[in-house]
């Protein structure tokens, strides 16, 4: 079992995008044993795009990351974060390396013994 990640980057190797201007994330399943397995790229209409930050907008990003436990981003304001969280996703703010902030993430999980949600369970 995994912890699907989604992960705001402008390039697949930092993350270094803001989470409203973001126009796709990148998906990685982080396994328990701290393996980490690239699953492609969802596309989305940016939060922050031309000052929209409808309904529409929101229930477009909550489809794309209703399988994902978590989403790593450069920066998120509180709304967006609230909305996440009252969704089941977890937030994380790092500047770093998809892969360095992954094996932090794998570090946490093991360190609070969060058990892994089931990636075929509803949202």
């Amino acid at each position: 079992m995994a912890w699907r990640i989604a992960i705001t980057s402008a390039d697949d190797v930092l993350i270094n995008q803001h989470f409203g201007h973001a126009r796709w994330f990148v998906i990685r399943d982080l396994e328990r044993d701290g393996t980490i397995v690239h699953r492609g790229r969802r596309d989305i209409s940016q939060v922050c795009g031309n000052g929209d930050h409808g309904a529409g907008v929101w229930d477009e990003v909550l489809e794309v990351l209703r399988d994902c436990s978590a989403v790593i981003t450069a920066r998120i304001g509180p709304g967006p974060r609230k909305r996440l969280e009252l969704a089941g996703i977890a937030v994380f703010e790092e500047l770093a390396s998809i892969d360095d902030a992954l094996k932090m993430l794998a570090a946490y999980y093991a360190k609070t013994n969060k058990e892994e949600p089931s990636l075929d369970a509803p949202a």
